[in-house]
């Protein structure tokens, strides 16, 4: 099994050798690394820590704790928390970084360590080399036993996270509370559990919860995908529940699911979103440049301009501050709004969601259907050694030259009808192939056509 060092943070699966493997050898090296980063960087000996609800997390989070501890830097531990309130209680605590334990939607054998600056925000590639540079060179300074860093844990975060949230002007508590939404939430057995049912119930939501003990054995493949979600959407029915909600295991990738049991559709929960912040906000929006076309719609329907960012949290928040957005994220469930922070964060996505859906009255699938339908396609090709990607993606540009391409991340080609984004994957030998059209049939065959030419160019 992989262990993946990258400038995003490090991840792996736990048991096994050290460096093929997140063995504890690897957890200290990496963590003492970005604690290394950080006391170069901000002189500023404090690091706010927290994790999800995998089985390895107790475990991975003493290594860190008690390495950082040993380099002379203070941890904060929230213990089990979620990403999104752990980049809040970075600038909260004046901390001069951040370490979320979470291997996001994998399974239960992974764990990760994601990195935050100072702001709470994923560390950019330029600190992200850096922090690989001292695992490289291997020159990582401990103090003396007079200088140990202080730890204290504080469980009080996703308290204060929920109350920021309701303090939001966008966030219509009253017109949710009027309701009494009846929910199911499918919190896979991790800190969704702690998050969400405080914050519904906040709403005024009557909250009925699966899988809610936090003992990270996934009740499912914790992908929040239609495939994996067969117990929530009986649930829902079942329960004659107004809307369900599923969350991945650290909380900052949200979907919902409608009242006949349907998924709403994870592309879909940053467009209603952003649809209702628009409504009350007009402006810039931004997404990823996989993410649907349905979001630059509704942008443009409301005078605002819409931008596309390479993969990646780091970059949409780096393009959103760019461009003062209002409101961005990704297609997979991830909702970012500055006014509360630069982070994925379900919790918020949740609030918003709610106030759109109080105040425009309408069922939830209602409210599906009143957006643009676009079908996407996701593909991939064997990245070979015979393939000369600059050569391809070149040839590709000349050919199609007419329409509108962008080369920020890997390339993606814009056609009338929809569109084909391919970049190469940071994790495995392949080429990543997603297409968008109003219908799947022209989605895919948009997919085999740039496939095709791929394959006569080699």
């Amino acid at each position: 099994m992989p262990l993946i060092k990258s400038i995003s943070g490090f991840r792996g699966t736990i048991g096994g050798r050290p460096g093929e493997n997140l063995t504890p050898q690897d957890i200290v090296e990496c963590t003492a690394a970005f604690g290394q980063w950080v006391l170069k960087t901000t002189k500023n000996p404090k690091i706010v820590i927290g994790r999800d609800g995998r089985v390895s997390g107790a475990l991975v989070s003493a290594l860190a704790v008690n390495t950082l501890r040993a380099m002379g830097i203070s941890v904060v531990d929230l213990g089990l928390s979620t990403t999104p309130t752990v980049e809040m209680a970075v600038p909260m605590e004046n901390a001069g970084g951040g370490i979320v334990l979470t291997a996001s939607h994998n399974p239960k054998e992974w764990n990760a360590l994601k990195l935050l600056n100072h702001k709470g925000e994923f560390i950019n590639a330029a600190d992200g080399e850096k922090v690989l540079a001292y695992i490289a060179k291997g020159n990582i300074e401990y103090a003396s036993v007079d200088n140990i860093g202080a730890y204290h844990t504080d469980d009080s975060y996703i308290g204060k996270h929920i109350e920021k949230i309701l303090e939001l002007p966008l966030v219509d508590i009253d017109a949710i509370r009027a309701k009494k939404f009846r929910i199911v939430v499918d919190a896979i057995n991790s800190t969704g559990a702690l998050s969400v049912p405080p914050l519904l119930e906040a709403l005024g939501c009557q909250v009925l919860v699966i899988n809610g003990e936090v003992n990270g054995h996934f009740a499912h493949n914790p992908e929040p995908l239609k495939g994996h979600l067969g117990q929530l959407s009986t649930e829902v029915r079942q329960q004659k529940a107004n809307l369900g909600i599923a969350v991945d295991p650290d909380v900052d990738r949200l979907v919902f699911m409608c009242e006949d049991g349907e998924l709403f559709g994870e592309e879909y929960t940053l467009v209603a979103v952003a649809d209702y912040v628009l409504s009350k906000r007009p402006g810039n929006t931004v997404s990823n440049l996989s993410s649907t076309r349905a979001l630059r719609d509704v942008t443009v329907k409301y005078g605002g301009e819409y931008f596309a960012a390479a993969v990646g949290e780091v970059n949409v928040v780096e393009k959103m501050k760019a461009v003062k957005a209002v409101i961005g994220g990704e297609g997979n469930g991830g909702v970012i709004l500055p006014d509360l922070h630069y982070g994925r964060d379900a919790l918020v996505g949740i609030a918003l969601f709610l106030s759109h859906l109080s105040n425009c009255g309408k069922q939830i699938s209602t409210l599906r259907k009143t957006y643009p339908e676009y079908q996407m396609s996701k593909t991939k090709l064997d990245k070979t050694p015979d393939i000369d990607l600059d050569k391809i993606f070149l040839a590709l540009r000349e050919k199609y030259r007419k329409e509108q391409i962008n080369t920020e991340d890997g390339l993606k080609i814009d056609f009338e009808s929809g569109w084909v984004h391919l970049r190469p994957s940071n994790t495995e030998p392949i080429i990543r192939v997603y297409s968008e059209s109003s219908s799947i049939v022209v989605a895919e065959n948009l997919a085999k056509k740039i496939i095709q030419d791929i394959q006569s160019l080699r």
